[in-house]
């Protein structure tokens, strides 16, 4: 029934069938082993099976849109790059200072990881454990659920800068409270006003990361919005591990105080920052728009070929979002059929990027090691510091391939290989705990780190910037909260779930990681857009079709060609008058 439905939903979407049969017969050859075999045999013969289909499944199965060169490719200057143009230096000098929006929440993450080895904040809140540890740790996303229903509209209309100053703001006096927190009560207080703080900042930053760059950076650059996550996680574990020896408070109050770095940078420098061209246009600020796109785009020129089609697309698209979906709305969201596929993919992603078995070790490192006989102190907080460094690896070199290999292509490879690690993991994982071998919970180590760098070639740089891109301008601050949201929820269930399952379940909770992440290869293959090699507004437009497509390109390539014939007459013009003088 599963096979034929399979099948059926592949063969409309353009698979062969005969690549889905090679899918799908595997599974069924596994479930007929599994009746005589043991337990470890059992997970080993599926890891097994599920290895050569999925490796089937990429290598043969992978349709991508035409990698067709970008339509305002003829227009970028090559002589202008990253680093020989001050003004492109200063325009990504800015959106590095929001860019480390993302090392607050990281930084979080690891934060929390550290402290639950440390004896100091141990002893300073009676040894939390069960609900009481769930709830430090989800608190902040609580907070952030707060703040959801009001981070969009200030978006919308205050504008982006704005909005990341708002959130920093509140954040900088958050971490004071948290540094000083004397109970528990202070503690997990100052944590939800953090998520609060965030929930703006996080809301805007990306987004005005994507609406200022310049069009060949604008891909890379967003995704490392999400990559930087690392970054603040580095300085957390390191932190906390440097911090163990302090004999007093300080020893958690010290990296408690660190958290606000970022936010105090913004707090000072955010106000400084260009707005975004496409805020400028929407608010009617059209003068404002194009003098910010020719001086970081043109080195201050507005009649440059690019700052017009930039210019004039970004005016296509903000006009035909009026005309065509003037409801701009929650309810819009899901309004056209573009919507809601757009919709589909952006909560499915989100979904998919807490419960892909990565929370376990986000939030829960420290359980885990003790279950496969790691206890020490110092070596649980060495490992976490090596691995945000290693993860931090492969989301910067994934984030600098996306424009080279494409959305799809790392979304699928991450996941079947994601897939593959947990399995690996689960098979160790129960060695050891049947059989205590020491050299099985030694390999569950090297199998997190390799399912780390899996989810890190797409799910770390690609989520955020994949949710912005495909979102038109009339939606993008509530898309982009709707993703944020669902990523609150799902981490709030798991940081409540995580620790009761894995102290219930031990090694075999795994395996429900495992069956989800195979659910999610399947999705991906069939319902995810590639994207690469297209402006933003082309992206965005990709889902509501060609007629959507063309009306804007077409807008934006006549005001071009306008340019170009006015300039012709006027060099033509400009001859004659020398050959008249001459």
């Amino acid at each position: 029934m599963l096979g034929s439905e399979i099948t059926k939903r592949g063969m409309d979407c353009g698979v062969p069938q005969c690549q889905l049969l090679n899918f799908i017969r595997p599974a069924r050859k596994c479930a007929h082993i599994t009746l005589t075999c043991s337990l470890s045999e059992r997970l080993s013969v599926t890891f097994l099976s599920l290895t050569i289909s999925l490796s089937r499944l990429i290598m043969g199965g992978v349709t991508t849109v035409n990698g067709q060169d970008a339509s305002f490719a003829h227009l970028i200057d090559g002589r202008r790059k990253w680093y020989n143009n001050r003004r492109l230096i200063a325009l990504n000098a800015w959106i590095v200072l929001l860019l480390i929006t993302s090392s607050t929440n990281g930084y979080d993450g690891s934060m929390m990881n550290g402290l639950q080895s440390l004896p100091q904040w141990e002893n300073a809140f009676n040894n939390p454990s069960g609900g009481k540890l769930g709830l430090l740790n989800a608190i902040q996303n609580i907070g952030s659920l707060a703040g959801y229903p009001f981070a969009p509209y200030m978006s919308d209309g205050i504008g982006r800068r704005k909005t990341v100053f708002f959130g920093a703001t509140i954040m900088c006096a958050a971490t004071a409270i948290q540094t000083a927190s004397q109970s528990v009560g202070m503690f997990i207080g100052a944590r939800f006003l953090i998520g609060f703080g965030l929930t703006f900042a996080a809301n805007s930053a990306p987004m005005l990361v994507t609406e200022i760059s310049y069009p060949t950076y604008r891909a890379p650059l967003t995704s490392l919005y999400n990559s930087l996550w690392y970054s603040g996680s580095i300085i957390a574990a390191w932190t906390t591990y440097g911090t163990f020896k302090i004999n007093s408070t300080w020893a958690w109050r010290l990296p408690s105080l660190l958290q606000g770095i970022p936010s105090i940078l913004q707090f000072a420098l955010v106000l400084f920052a260009p707005e975004s061209p496409r805020w400028l246009i929407r608010k009617g600020r059209e003068a404002e728009a194009l003098k910010t796109l020719a001086y970081y785009h043109a080195d201050g020129n507005e009649q440059d070929p690019l700052v017009m089609y930039e210019f004039e697309e970004i005016k296509a698209a903000i006009e035909y979002d009026r005309t065509v979906a003037s409801n701009v709305g929650w309810k819009s969201l899901i309004a056209t059929p573009g919507n809601r596929k757009r919709m589909r993919i952006i909560v499915a992603l989100a979904f998919f990027s807490q419960w892909s078995g990565n929370g376990l070790v986000s939030y829960y490192l420290t359980k885990v090691f003790d279950q496969i006989g790691i206890t020490g102190s110092g070596t649980q907080l060495l490992i976490n510091g090596i691995l945000q460094i290693w993860n931090l690896a492969w989301a910067v070199f994934a984030a600098f391939m996306v424009n080279r290999l494409g959305r799809r292509f790392l979304f699928l490879v991450s996941a079947a290989l994601m897939t593959l690690f947990y399995m690996a993991q689960a098979i160790c994982f129960a060695e050891y705990a049947e059989h205590g071998h020491a050299a099985a919970g030694h390999a569950v180590i090297a199998f997190i780190f390799l399912f780390y760098a899996a989810y890190d070639v797409a799910f770390t740089p690609l989520i955020v910037s994949y949710t912005v891109e495909i979102l038109p301008y009339n939606i993008r601050a509530k898309g982009f909260n709707v993703f944020n949201f669902v990523i609150s929820v799902t981490l709030i269930f798991n940081q409540y779930v995580n620790p009761i399952a894995l102290d219930a379940l031990s090694w075999k909770y795994y395996i429900v990681y495992v069956c989800w992440l195979a659910v999610e290869f399947v999705f991906l293959y069939f319902f995810l857009v590639e994207t690469k090699n297209r402006t933003l507004e082309e992206t965005a437009a990709l889902f509501d079709g060609d007629d959507a497509m063309e009306q804007i390109a077409h807008k934006a390539e006549g005001a071009h060609d306008v340019y170009e014939d006015t300039s012709l007459e006027k060099r033509s013009f400009g001859a004659d008058n020398e050959v008249s003088t001459a």
